[in-house]
């Protein structure tokens, strides 16, 4: 019992001296903000693959159960495999086990021998504990976290499935469940390095050994931790400054295209103001056009006297001076009129001792119309049934100039 309370009393050193590690930790710089006080988050989620670690360490335990007196200094193994969620908070799987010896004062399959020196058995068994713990770094929730810490200070509370068997072919094994509470210390070796420290004492049920009542293994071991994936958190404020920063550099490239956007709006505006004035003239004028007499185009073409084109004697081909004005006639009167407009072409000719016979002039007449109704249709596109070709022939002309003409009427 004597020796027991060595260990328990030097664990008890240990953490009393480690505790004080959050108050050392507080000292330092990197967890303040401007104004020297402790920043302990909001910090941004991290991702699944982040802040995973695994550690191995060894170190020794000492069984004590009710209605012993000794239990013996024994070598232990620990494994650990866990995540870190928050920089406060994790969990981990793990498996502590190798042997494990307790005097006592009754032969058992596990102890059969008797010590004369002693007058005692020592049993013997090996053991496996396969549990999971919940972690709380202390460090981190009082000290606010700081990524370059040497030292972080983690209890927990642990649960699991315990085994204890027999060792050297002794036929007996017992399975329980078990639980208790530690403490995990963090030193900083390096980036992804650690140095563990691992006291835990776990309560059990007597039987592990044979035994009545409550068992409880306390432990100590040490090792190395590895950490996996991106070890750091990223404190919200952080995340939220780049935001911010980016979001300013964006408001300023809106504000510069507000600023662009309203002068071309501005330009605009003038424009149409312009647009406006302008068009209110030309309402105006629309007006004044609309209150002016409107053109009569059919009380025109009734009035106006006969258009004609004349040609040279014996010829059924206008020259270039005739052609110019049956081109100007065409486009102008003809062409214009409208769709449902007939013109009349009337060709004239005489026959007397100088123009030719009658039956000449009729012929000639005839090819002189056909000569103008094809130039008509063909050039200027005017339709066939709006024209009407009529031959005139007499037999003497008072002027016989003038009746080698072709008039249009309408």
């Amino acid at each position: 019992m004597k020796r027991l309370n060595l260990i328990l009393g030097a664990a008890a050193l240990v953490a009393v001296s480690l505790t004080a590690s959050p108050v050392v930790n507080a000292q330092e710089n990197g967890n303040r903000d401007e104004n020297g006080k402790i920043v302990r988050g909001p910090y941004e989620t991290n991702r699944f693959g982040d802040n995973w670690f695994i550690g191995v360490g060894g170190g020794i335990n000492f069984l004590w159960s009710e209605g012993y007196d000794q239990g013996k200094i024994s070598p232990s193994i620990d494994a650990n495999f866990g995540k870190w969620f928050t920089p406060s908070v994790g969990m981990r799987i793990g498996y502590q086990g190798f042997s494990t010896r307790i005097w006592s004062e009754t032969p058992s399959l596990i102890g059969p021998s008797l010590d004369t020196d002693k007058d005692m058995y020592l049993q013997k068994m090996g053991y496996m504990y396969i549990h999971g713990d919940f972690l709380w770094n202390i460090s981190n929730a009082f000290s606010g976290y700081k990524e370059t810490r040497f030292w972080n200070f983690v209890p927990y509370l642990h649960a699991g499935f315990f085994r204890s068997y027999g060792l050297k072919d002794v036929n007996f094994a017992d399975n329980e469940l078990a639980m208790g509470a530690g403490l995990l210390h963090n030193l900083r070796l390096a980036d992804r390095l650690d140095l563990i420290i691992d006291m835990r004492a776990t309560v059990v049920n007597g039987r592990i050994h044979q035994a009545d009542g409550v068992a409880i293994l306390p432990s100590v071991t040490a090792g190395l931790a590895v950490d996996l994936g991106w070890p750091n958190f990223v404190r919200t404020s952080t995340v939220l400054g780049a935001v911010e920063a980016a979001n300013a550099e964006k408001t300023a490239i809106l504000e510069t295209a507000i600023v662009a956007l309203e002068a071309a709006n501005a330009a605009l505006a003038e424009d149409n103001d312009a647009l406006a004035k302008q068009n209110g003239k030309l309402a105006k004028q629309v007006k004044t056009l609309q209150a002016q007499p409107k053109f009569d185009v059919e009380a025109f073409f009734d009035d106006m006297t006969p258009a004609a084109v004349y040609f040279d004697i014996g010829k059924a081909t206008l020259d270039d001076k005739q052609m110019q004005q049956l081109d100007f006639l065409a486009k102008n009167l003809i062409t214009t009129a409208d769709e449902q407009t007939k013109v009349l072409i009337t060709v004239m000719g005489s026959a007397d001792g100088n123009t030719g016979t009658m039956k000449r002039n009729q012929h000639l007449s005839e090819a002189r119309g056909k000569y103008v109704f094809d130039i008509l249709t063909t050039k200027y596109g005017i339709s066939p049934e709006r024209l009407l070709v009529k031959t005139e022939v007499v037999k003497k002309a008072a002027k016989p100039e003038l009746s080698r003409a072709v008039i249009f009427t309408f």
